[in-house]
C-alpha cells in the first residue's frame, strides 16, 4: 500500500477490534472525507473482500485482510436514513447521493451479494470543472455546439470515462454565459450547480421524480431552454429527448457507447421498424454533435482524455437520413475543418506527444493502417513500470 493512503488504512473500520455502531457512524464519514483529501476517485467496501480505493484507474488495497461481513454491513448502512434502509431491504440495490458537508459529495451504490453487503463510493469534486480542464483539444468546437439554442448534443463513453463531469462542465458553461432556464434530470445528482446567469433546476430520480421519462414530460411544461439528461436509457426517454431537441430546446445527454457510429446506431435502433424513417429524419435535423471520450493511462501515472468529436453537418445528416452510417468514418476524416476528430486520430496524437505508451496506443486504435504505422515507429516513449497493486459473523440487522 502506498504511503499516500496511510491515513485511510488507519481508519477505525480497519484497525479497531472493538467497533460498535457509534464508532462506525463516526468512522465512515471520516473515511470518505480522507478519500477526498487523498485524491482518489472511488472507495470500495465489500464483505469478505479487501477494502480498496481507485486512483487514476489503478486499484490500491487499504489492508491485506478481508473486511468482516458485520463491519462491511455496518459501514455501508451507517449513512442511510430509514427510507433508504427500507428500500435496500426490499430491492437489495440502492443508488444515492451523499452530502456530508458543504464541499463533500459522494455517489454511493450499495448492494447485497452472496457474502454480505457491498458499497461503492464515487468521490465527486466540490464543483464542476471548467471546459478547459477537461482535456479536449479544441474548446472552440464545444463552445460552438453550446451556442445553439436547440438541438441534441450527446456525451458518450464507457463507464468511468468522465461523462458526468463533462456534462456538468457543459451545463456550467451555459449557466455562466447565457440567460436561460436549465433543467437537469439526474440519477443521482452529483454536481450541485447553483444558478448564475441562468436559472438552474436540478431534479433527482427517486427523490424529486419517478423516472427520466416522467421528469422529461414535466420539464417540457416548465418553460425550459436547456434540458440536461443524466442518461438516455430507454425508448421513451430517447423519444422525448429527440422531440424536445426538435421543438426548440437544447438537449444535452449521455449514453454508454464507444464512438459516434455506435452512438447513432443505439439512438436510432431502439425504435421499432415502423418509426425508423421518421426518427432518422428527426435526428438528421436536430443532432448538433456527439462527444465520445475515453480515459487512458498516461505516462506520468495519471489519466489522459482521448476523444472523438462528431459535428453534425449536411453530409452527416444525409448519412443518418439514408441509413448509411458505415460511411460515417470517412465523413469524419474529411470534416477536420468543422472540428471533427476520430478516436483513432486522438489516440495517435497523444502517442506522438509522448503522453501515452505504445502499448496503450495499440490497445485503443482500431484502424489497421494506423496500428501498422505505430508498430513500425521508432523512438517509442516508455512509461515507468508500476507495481501491481470465511467464517460467517454476526450481522447488523439487514437480514
Amino acid at each position: 500500500m502506498s504511503s499516500d493512503f496511510s491515513a485511510l488504512a488507519a481508519n477505525p473500520l480497519f484497525t479497531d477490534p472493538a467497533l460498535d455502531d457509534a464508532k462506525v457512524r463516526a468512522a465512515m464519514p471520516q473515511l470518505l472525507a480522507d478519500c477526498q483529501t487523498a485524491g482518489v476517485s472511488d472507495l470500495h467496501l465489500s464483505a469478505q473482500a479487501r477494502p480498496f480505493v481507485r486512483q487514476h484507474g489503478q486499484i490500491h488495497y487499504l489492508t491485506e485482510q478481508p473486511l468482516p461481513a458485520d463491519v462491511a454491513e455496518a459501514a455501508n448502512l451507517a449513512l442511510l436514513d430509514e427510507e433508504q434502509f427500507k428500500q435496500l431491504q426490499e430491492t437489495s440495490d440502492l443508488e444515492l447521493a451523499l452530502a456530508l458537508g458543504q464541499n463533500q459529495r459522494f455517489r454511493a451504490c450499495i448492494t447485497v451479494h452472496k457474502w454480505g453487503v457491498s458499497g461503492a463510493y464515487r468521490i465527486v469534486p466540490p464543483q464542476a470543472r471548467p471546459l478547459d480542464a477537461l482535456g479536449y483539444p479544441d474548446l472552440e468546437v464545444l463552445r460552438r455546439l453550446l451556442a445553439f439554442h436547440n438541438g441534441l448534443i450527446l456525451v458518450t463513453g464507457p463507464v468511468n470515462s468522465g461523462k458526468t463531469a463533462t456534462l456538468a462542465a457543459m451545463v456550467d458553461e451555459v449557466n455562466r454565459n447565457r440567460s436561460d432556464h436549465i433543467i437537469t434530470v439526474e440519477d443521482p445528482i452529483e454536481y450541485v450547480l447553483p444558478s448564475d446567469q441562468c436559472i438552474v433546476t436540478q431534479r433527482q430520480i427517486g427523490d424529486h421524480t419517478r423516472t427520466f421519462s416522467t421528469a422529461l414530460k414535466a420539464a417540457l411544461r416548465q418553460d425550459p431552454d436547456v434540458i440536461a439528461i443524466g442518461e438516455l436509457r430507454d425508448l421513451e426517454t430517447i423519444n422525448i429527448a429527440i422531440t424536445a431537441a426538435e421543438t426548440g430546446h437544447l438537449v444535452l445527454g449521455t449514453m454508454h457507447t464507444a464512438d459516434a457510429a455506435s452512438t447513432l446506431s443505439r439512438l436510432l435502433d431502439v425504435f421499432p421498424p415502423a418509426q425508423q424513417a421518421q426518427i432518422r429524419a428527426m435526428v438528421s435535423e436536430s443532432l448538433r454533435g456527439i462527444l465520445c471520450q475515453k480515459l487512458l493511462p498516461a505516462v506520468d501515472g495519471g489519466n489522459v482524455l482521448a476523444t472523438e468529436i462528431l459535428v453534425a453537418n449536411l453530409a452527416v445528416g444525409n448519412l443518418i437520413r439514408e441509413n448509411k452510417l458505415q460511411n460515417l468514418a470517412s465523413v469524419m476524416e474529411t470534416g477536420v475543418r468543422d472540428g471533427m476528430l476520430t478516436l483513432d486520430s486522438s489516440v495517435l496524437a497523444l502517442f506522438r506527444a509522448g503522453r501515452i505508451t505504445l502499448e496503450t496506443a495499440l490497445d485503443n486504435i482500431g484502424n489497421r493502417a494506423l496500428r501498422a504505422l505505430l508498430e513500425n515507429a521508432a523512438d517509442v516513449p516508455t512509461a515507468p513500470a508500476e507495481a501491481a497493486a470465511p467464517a460467517a459473523k454476526k450481522r447488523f440487522g439487514l437480514f
